[in-house]
Formats: structure tokens, C-alpha cells, sequence
């Protein structure tokens, strides 16, 4: 699905990410973790083309289409839009920016709304929504978008446990329906029970595998990761 051959990108002076090598098989449900400032943002840009490597080449699958849910913190929730509109955006690539919207694309819309538990938010204004909910609908927006390699960063960052309990469902969904995915994680505990594959990273790869493997103390000793 996807490889990365010795990969580098520095902000300004800042080295994010280094010399990484890591491939990624299709339909994996694979954690990135690490200590902060270690790159996993960076990678998943990288990923989805938003920056482009210093150094290094990325090689993707033909025909893999790309859905990027970024950071929570980095999103603008005072623009004037409601939660259809949101959710909407996920079909740009598809309908174009002023393309108008059918039928089926109209009730695929109601139904990702619905397979959040945000059916009847639909004319809500984003302003009006509470964390979980604004992260609800982002995973609404990304199932309209049906696309192939799944982008997290940070998904389960401030939403309340039942939101967390109700999105990794849908994470377990797209695993089992064939979708590859990769997210970033801090919570060690939801990694080893739901994710079979993980990236150790600290700026370079420190481990990459299966996940028992990957989280064994020899490696997490080698870097500053405390969030366990």
C-alpha cells in the first residue's frame, strides 16, 4: 500500500523527521506513536501530500485514494458552517467544489450522520457542537469520502469515553471492511487492544511491527515516552 525510503523533513531548523524507512501493507490497522515532537504529525502529512519530503521518496499504491483527519486543536470551529456542510466537503473530490449534490449522494450524507449518532444535528452550526460531537462528525465526513488509506492524527483527542468506545467501532469497521488505516495514538492501553500493528517513532523509526513487539520496554526505554 504504502513505502517510505529514507524520508526527511525539517521545519525551518527544526528536524522533524529523519532518514525514515517504513512500509505500510495494504489493509493494516497500524498505531503511530512517540514521545512529542517526535515526527507522527509530520509522517501522516507527508502522507496525505499536504508537505513534501526534504529528502527521501514516498511510493504509493495506484489508485489509493486518501482520507486525512488532522488534529483537533488545528481545526477553526467559529466558520459558519452547519454540520451538513461539513460532512458534504467529504465529496469535493468526487462532485467538485460547485457540483451540485444528488439524491444517493444526499442520503449517504444522512447516513454517515446517522452512523455517528448525529442524525438529527444536521442544521446545527459547528459552533453549537461539544468535542465529541465535532469529532463525531469529522469520522462522518471521512465515511462519505470512502476512501482507501485512513489518516489519523490524534482522533480520540478531547472527546469523552463514550465517543472514544463509539469511533474506535468505526475504525474496527473500516479494519474489517479492508480499509488501511494509520492513526496517532498517546493512549498505550487502546493500541495494544485494538491496533496489530505499530510505528515507534522519535524523529527516526525506533521499532516498527507487530505491536507486542513494538511496545516492549527495551524500546520504549530508548526514548521519552512517559503516557503509557
Amino acid at each position: 500500500m504504502l513505502e517510505l525510503s529514507h524520508v526527511s523533513y525539517s521545519y525551518n531548523e527544526f528536524k522533524a523527521l529523519q532518514d525514515i524507512s517504513v512500509s505500510v501493507l495494504p489493509q493494516a490497522l497500524t498505531a503511530v506513536i512517540g514521545p512529542n515532537g517526535a515526527g507522527k504529525s509530520t509522517l501522516l502529512k507527508i502522507i496525505a501530500n499536504l508537505i513534501t519530503p526534504a529528502k527521501g521518496k514516498m511510493k504509493l499504491a495506484k489508485n489509493v485514494k486518501i482520507a486525512y483527519l488532522p488534529q483537533y486543536s488545528l481545526l477553526d470551529r467559529t466558520f459558519p458552517l452547519t454540520v451538513f456542510d461539513v460532512v458534504a466537503m467529504g465529496l469535493w473530490q468526487d462532485i467538485g467544489i460547485f457540483g451540485g449534490l444528488s439524491k444517493k449522494k444526499t442520503e449517504s450524507i444522512y447516513f454517515a450522520l446517522d452512523a455517528v449518532g448525529l442524525n438529527d444535528f444536521d442544521s446545527r452550526s459547528l459552533s453549537d457542537l461539544s468535542g465529541g460531537q465535532f469529532q463525531r462528525l469529522l469520522f462522518a465526513r471521512m465515511i462519505v469520502q470512502n476512501a482507501d488509506l485512513l489518516l489519523l492524527d490524534e482522533p480520540f483527542a478531547a472527546v469523552d469515553e463514550p465517543t472514544v468506545k463509539d469511533l474506535l467501532k468505526l475504525i474496527t469497521m473500516w479494519h474489517q471492511q479492508g480499509k488501511t488505516i494509520l492513526a496517532v495514538m498517546h493512549n498505550l492501553k487502546l493500541v495494544k487492544n485494538y491496533f496489530p500493528t505499530t510505528i515507534l517513532l522519535a524523529k527516526k523509526i525506533i521499532s516498527a511491527g507487530k505491536t507486542s513487539d513494538v511496545i516492549d520496554p527495551s524500546n520504549l526505554a530508548k526514548i521519552s515516552f512517559t503516557e503509557i
